[in-house]
Formats: C-alpha cells, sequence, structure tokens
C-alpha cells in the first residue's frame, strides 16, 4: 500500500500508526485527512547571548529567567511546538490546543505531580493545552478546559510577543498558569470578559490546594478550595480615530499559591490584582503603555502571612522604519522582605530597571535585537554578586546590574 506524503509525516511524528492504517483498508483515507486537516503546527525557537559588565553572574532578583545560569555566554533558552485546531464560526464549534517547551526556560514553569512528567528540575514542560468549546449562549461564549495561561499581564512568556527581552518585575509577581475552566463572552466588538476557576493560584499541572488546618499547620485530609478569576479587556474601535486598537485591561486572581504545610505556611488567599494598557498616539509608530500589579500574600519564604509587593511598569515603543524598532521600558517594584530575595529581617525589597531593545528585521521570520539593561537596588543594599576571594568570602558587592544581551528567535 502507499502512503502520501502527509501520512508519512504523520507517522514519524508518532500521530497515526502506519500499520492500523493499512489494517483498516475499508476506512477511507480522506476521513483520516478530514480528521487532522484544521490542525496547525507552528512554534518558535528561542536563542541568547547575555553577559553581565563587572564581576558577579549569579544574582539577578527579580530578573525572571536571567539567573538560570545564562549570563555570560550563549544559550538556547526555548523551544516551543504548537498543535492547534482554532475554534471555526460554527455555533457549536470545538478544537484544542498544545504547547509543549523544551530547554532551560521550561524548567518549572508548569510543574506537574507526575513522576518523571513536565516538573521543577526538568527542561520539558506543557504551557497551554486544554480543549476549547463555544457555546451558542448570546454572542457565544468561549470555553477553555484544561491548563490554560493566566488572564493578567502586560507581558507574555514568549519574549518576542515583548516589548524587551527580558520580562518586567511585574512579571514576577504574576502567576504563569491554571488548571481549570475559562469562559470569555465578547460584549461588543470593543468589550470582552472573562471568568474562570481552577485548582490554585500558581501554575501546576492538577494540583490542589489545601488550606493547614492539622496540629503544627500540617495539612489534613480536607476538600481542596479553589481559585477564582475574571478579567475585562476594551479595544478601541475604528471610529476612534489614532487611538483604533489601542487596549485596556483588568483583572483580579485569588486563590490559595498551592498545597503548602508546615508551621509556617501561608494559609491566607493570594490575591493578585491588574491593570494594564497600550495607547497609540497621533505620532506615526509611536505607541505608549503601562502597567500595574499588586499582589497579597503570594509566595514568600521570608515574610509569611500579611506579605505584600508592587510593580509599575511605563513602555515606550517606536517603528523608525519597516525594519527598526525602538522599545524603552521603565519599571519599579516594591515588596516585604522575602519577595525577590532574602534581606536577613531588614526593610522591603525596593528594585529599579531601565530597558531599552533595538529590534532589526534582517531575515524573514527571525526576530533579531540587542539589548542594554540597568537595574539598581532602592533599598542601599548590593544584592547583584560580587566576587568570592581565596578566604571563600564575597566582595565587592554591587547596587546595580548592566546586561546587554543578543536575542535571535526564529518562527514557524
Amino acid at each position: 500500500m502507499k502512503f502520501n506524503k502527509w501520512t508519512l509525516a504523520l507517522a514519524a511524528g508518532g500521530v497515526v500508526s502506519l500499520g492500523s492504517i493499512a489494517l483498516a483498508e475499508e476506512k477511507p483515507m480522506s476521513q483520516v485527512l478530514t480528521a487532522v486537516s484544521s490542525t496547525t503546527l507552528s512554534g518558535y525557537v528561542d536563542t541568547s547571548a547575555i553577559w553581565k559588565f563587572g564581576t558577579g553572574n549569579a544574582s539577578f532578583p527579580g530578573r525572571a529567567y536571567d539567573g538560570l545560569g545564562k549570563v555570560d555566554g550563549f544559550n538556547l533558552n526555548v523551544v516551543e511546538l504548537q498543535l492547534e485546531k482554532p475554534l471555526s464560526e460554527e455555533q457549536w464549534a470545538a478544537g484544542y490546543r498544545v504547547q509543549m517547551l523544551l530547554g532551560q526556560d521550561a524548567n518549572g514553569f508548569n510543574v506537574s505531580p507526575f513522576g518523571g512528567g513536565s516538573g521543577a528540575g526538568s527542561d520539558f514542560s506543557l504551557k497551554d493545552a486544554y480543549v476549547a468549546l463555544r457555546v451558542p449562549a448570546g454572542n457565544g461564549i468561549d470555553f477553555k478546559v484544561g491548563s490554560f495561561s493566566t488572564v493578567i499581564g502586560y507581558e507574555s512568556f514568549e519574549s518576542y510577543l515583548n516589548p524587551n527581552y527580558s520580562r518586567s518585575f511585574g512579571w514576577q509577581l504574576e502567576p504563569t498558569q491554571h488548571t481549570g475552566i475559562l469562559g470569555t463572552y465578547k460584549i461588543t466588538d470593543a468589550v470582552s470578559f472573562s471568568a474562570g476557576i481552577a485548582n490554585t493560584w500558581g501554575a501546576g499541572i492538577n494540583a490542589r490546594a489545601n488550606r493547614p488546618t492539622g496540629p503544627g499547620g500540617a495539612n489534613v485530609a480536607v476538600e481542596s478550595e479553589k481559585t477564582y478569576m475574571a478579567s475585562i479587556s476594551i479595544t478601541a474601535p475604528e471610529s476612534w480615530g489614532f487611538l483604533k486598537d489601542s487596549a485596556w485591561y483588568f483583572g483580579v486572581i485569588d486563590g490559595l499559591a498551592g498545597n503548602t504545610s508546615g508551621a509556617t505556611a501561608n494559609s491566607t488567599d493570594t490575591t493578585s490584582v491588574y491593570a494594564g494598557g497600550s495607547l497609540h498616539t497621533p505620532v506615526e509608530g509611536l505607541s505608549v503603555g503601562g502597567s500595574f500589579d499588586y499582589r497579597f500574600n503570594g509566595p514568600n519564604a521570608v515574610t509569611v502571612g500579611d506579605n505584600w509587593a508592587y510593580a509599575v511598569a511605563g513602555y515606550l515603543s517606536f517603528q523608525a522604519s519597516e525594519k527598526w524598532k525602538f522599545n524603552l521600558r521603565g519599571d519599579y517594584t516594591e515588596g516585604s522582605d522575602g519577595t525577590f530575595y532574602n534581606r536577613a529581617g531588614l526593610n522591603q525589597n525596593r528594585l529599579g530597571a531601565l530597558t531599552v531593545t533595538a529590534d532589526y528585521a534582517l531575515w524573514q521570520n527571525v526576530i533579531s535585537r540587542a539589548e542594554l539593561r540597568w537595574d539598581h537596588s532602592m533599598s542601599g543594599d548590593a544584592p547583584y554578586g560580587g566576587t568570592v576571594n581565596a578566604a571563600g568570602a564575597v566582595t565587592g558587592l554591587q547596587h546595580n546590574a548592566v546586561t546587554l544581551a543578543l536575542n535571535i528567535i526564529y518562527k514557524f
């Protein structure tokens, strides 16, 4: 029996079995192709090179993914593969999305309780992995059932979607992933609303959240608690002139961060409040944006209980030409001790940063950009590392960290 190239490709990827197809000759091949014809394959390969000026490459409080041993060298950040069948225009449409992460940035992104699965210490993880469903109520409600990205945040895990290569401080304060159900309803062409229920505030496929109730704060066999979320987005219509496609976003998430135990366990809910948006200006190619994150009682091993943290960021983006684009970000964060690092009982963590990124489109399907970032401790301490001398003591502790990064991404 002869097989076409599409069938052979599916067999090579383990999607179908040639043996089963050969034995089921009575089933027309067209039915098999119909089942997969609407599925798309996409993804990207993300690489970087980062250098820190001065000494001490280990400590970067408040910076996601930069502290994973990446400084002073070349890196494969992550490879993402996505299989998706988007929802059609049908009233009872159904589809799915599966995003697989491979590489260092996948480490611990969506921790799984399955032994040997996508967990902390593994360079394999899942991002979105859900069934998509539409219910024809009103304008139609679109549901995601499974593991889906959080509903708040200005920036995304996919760095190529962000104005800058490095993430803001606000990214560190937000959850990344939830396992549950999320419904989205488009009220008008300009306004949409989302609401959902998940197992936990933080990431963890099939994780459960139990409030410590036993002696000494130990967990007992009680019903797990759930996390609740809601968001609203507003997009400026064409009638708003130069403001067309400007967008504003508001969201809130409340629930237990995870299954905690022990006498010092944080048994209170974690609440995240977010507001952000982007605004087009009358100047062609120029847009501005801003974001605000506030988190109550988030994950913190130092200040347990009533800890807090907030972050603000401002964004400036200018498309200078067809190929050149420049992005500027200034952000500040403040939180109780232990939010980003341990000050040994001293006051809050206070950090500021200024980031400039230049993006030049040289190759097709390739994002190539360079970034210069300056981090500064506003607390009067020096958290950015130093040099270990012969006696094992750290000297030359730094109040600042200046880094230069090159980011090359291929999208397919």
